[in-house]
């Protein structure tokens, strides 16, 4: 039985990766060298054949690295690389807790001291080719070192308290687990711009000015109560632009990338941030928080149902079973399901996304969200023809060129 289950799992590895390089070769032909006359004025020719090579190194540096690192999943399992890691740490540690923790750990750490030469290279290379790094190797080597110090104590820490759980209170360990982890969801979601951003970006107060003034207008005429509006120093580490909505309550802020307010005007910017206030009218935060609690106490309980089972250890090649080899078992048994979910949430997402677009497009300008969008798009490089069945599974916002098909109903209005 446990051969079975190993080969169960051998083969969920291989169909998702097949899977995936399907989805990206449809997505990598799927290329329209004519400029779309929407963006005309947004780029030029030269500049749109720079976002189509853009996307081809992406696509051929992003195949390299999944593959590889396919590759050495496959090997890990076939060669009982796990087991061995697990029956290494035994030789320092009987202790439950400190197993896992030693386990995951050594893990998470050679496969991200193996990715560096590639985020490396990614970073310093492709996204320094097209103009789009300002980061330099100081930033690059402290990011990841601040990275892993948040792994150990946060990761660490909840890891820790789940196999206490475990062994604590046997087969309600989940539902205790849940409470916990749902507590420690909604904190950060308040705090995390305030605890974990300032790690790696400094955040000041919007300055008062017209630009203030004109969000500060429009926040009180959606009825939005907003005492806190950022700007974010990210063109410290990429020229791209972007904003965000973040808290809940009292810590709800909204932050502006400070590439985002260089590149845009006082109304684009208003517009955009509309958006954002949209998504929080229309409490499609509140409803992802409550959906992401949902899902994860449904799969904590299916853990449950199978994390005792030796079985689950035993087939990746674990003379003993425990808790961190039924963990990494199940969660490769659980990639489908995990697809399906992702599929989900992201057709969710994309429809969050219109309806915060039709917020902004009819309570302040459809126009100048739509400039803003392209701008966005122009200035990111980002793909105008992304295939259907790759935006089905990967993207939780529509393509581009759908959100300005969707906001021309609004123009109206303005």
């Amino acid at each position: 039985m446990e051969r079975t289950i190993f080969f169960i799992i051998v083969g969920i590895v291989v169909l998702d990766f097949l899977v995936e390089r399907i989805l990206d070769a449809l997505n990598a032909v799927r290329v329209n060298t004519s400029l779309p006359e929407r963006f005309k004025g947004f780029y030029d020719e030269q500049k749109y054949k720079q976002s189509q090579e853009y996307k081809k190194v992406k696509d051929q540096f992003g195949l390299l690295v999944s593959t590889l690192s396919f590759l050495a999943l496959i090997a890990l399992l076939w060669f009982e690389g796990f087991a061995w890691l697990d029956e290494f740490w035994r030789q320092y540690t009987s202790n439950e807790i400190l197993l896992s923790l030693l386990f995951f750990g050594s893990l998470g750490l050679v496969a991200d001291l193996l990715s560096t030469p590639f985020a490396y290279y990614n970073t310093f290379v492709i996204e320094d080719r097209f103009g789009f790094n300002k980061m330099d190797i100081k930033t690059f080597i402290t990011d990841k070192l601040k990275g892993w110090l948040l792994g150990v104590v946060i990761g660490g820490g909840l890891l820790a308290l789940i196999v206490l759980f475990y062994q604590a209170a046997g087969d309600y360990f989940w539902l205790i687990a849940w409470i916990v982890i749902t507590l420690f969801s909604i904190f950060m979601t308040m705090f995390y711009s305030t605890l974990i951003v300032p790690l790696f970006y400094k955040q000041t107060p919007l300055e008062d000015g017209p630009l203030r003034e004109e969000i500060e207008n429009f926040a009180k005429k959606a009825g939005f109560k907003l005492d806190n509006i950022f700007v974010i120093n990210g063109s410290k580490r990429s020229a791209k632009s972007n904003a965000y909505f973040s808290g809940l309550g009292p810590k709800k802020r909204i932050v502006l990338f400070d590439t985002l307010i260089e590149n845009h005007s006082k109304e684009e910017l208003v517009a955009v941030l509309a958006h954002e206030i949209g998504h929080y009218k229309k409490k499609h935060t509140l409803l992802n928080v409550i959906l992401s609690v949902v899902q994860t106490g449904i799969l904590l309980y299916v853990l449950s149902l199978f994390i005792d089972n030796p079985l689950m250890s035993g087939a990746l090649g674990a003379d003993q079973p425990s808790f961190h080899m039924g963990v990494l078992a199940f969660s490769l048994l659980f990639t489908p399901i995990n697809f399906i979910l992702g599929f989900l949430m992201n057709k969710l997402s994309r429809k969050f996304e219109y309806q915060a677009d039709e917020f902004a497009g009819k309570q302040y300008s459809a126009e100048a969200l739509k400039t803003a969008l392209k701008k966005l798009s122009a200035d990111n490089l980002s793909n105008l023809h992304p295939h259907p069945a790759y935006v089905s599974v990967y993207y939780s916002h529509p393509p581009v060129m759908q959100r300005l098909e969707y906001l021309d109903q609004f123009e109206k209005t303005d």
